[in-house]
């Protein structure tokens, strides 16, 4: 066998809190690669309502890489959360009408931070936070309870809040090594073949796997 059907909802026999959200989740401006989960009792399905202030016509996406592990109560604020911060009061009178239409904004009045980029094999603890437009590099991990205002490099863990650089999880050389790697974009024959290697801290031996 290859591993779990990156198809299959439920993956673990008997264990419907862990959801491959790929599967589910229906916004075509969230996109999630294959095999990263999302671990929820409640309602592992429902991942969408993770992902807040997230209208259609601002545009933004969020994108998520493949092997990301994804805690319970992981939000993204997307750009739709963003109030005019240019005039005396950001109060937003203009949306509950009657008589205060006039003071809408333009679209190009609000704060836009651009999409929101999650890499591969990034690790995000319980009830992280991470804010609009951030990039979090492949093989991070956002500790819990963080909150993720500004991008995190790769194979990085960041904490508290705001988020900041607890450590680099490997040497520079190693961290380029592994980027030039990436052994989530193998065959699953071949990940499966060298899990060993993957789950070790022997790059030699992963850069030489076949």
């Amino acid at each position: 066998m290859n591993g779990p059907d990156p198809n299959d909802k439920h993956p673990m026999a008997g264990s419907p809190r862990v959801c491959f959200i790929r599967n589910t989740v229906k916004n075509p401006n969230i996109i999630i690669g294959p095999y990263t989960y999302y671990d929820d009792p409640e309602d592992s399905e429902n991942f969408e309502r993770n992902v807040l202030y997230h209208y259609p016509f601002i545009g933004d996406r969020l994108t998520i890489g493949k092997f990301c592990a994804i805690a319970q109560g992981v939000r993204f604020i997307m750009n739709g959360a963003n109030h005019k911060i240019s005039g005396i009061s950001t109060f937003p009178f203009g949306i509950f009408g009657k008589g205060w239409e006039k003071a809408i904004p333009q679209q190009s009045d609000l704060p836009y931070k651009g999409d929101t980029v999650i890499g591969n094999d990034v690790w995000l603890g319980y009830q992280a936070i991470v804010m609009p437009g951030v990039n979090v590099g492949d093989g991070a991990i956002i500790a819990a309870g963080a909150l993720v205002t500004s991008n995190v490099p790769p194979y990085t863990i960041v904490g508290g809040n705001p988020a900041k650089p607890i450590r680099q999880r490997f040497p520079d050389s190693v961290v380029r090594e592994l980027l030039v790697i990436r052994w989530w974009g193998w065959e699953i024959d071949k990940i499966t073949r060298n899990l060993d290697k993957i789950v070790s801290a022997d790059v030699s031996a992963l850069r030489n796997a076949d």
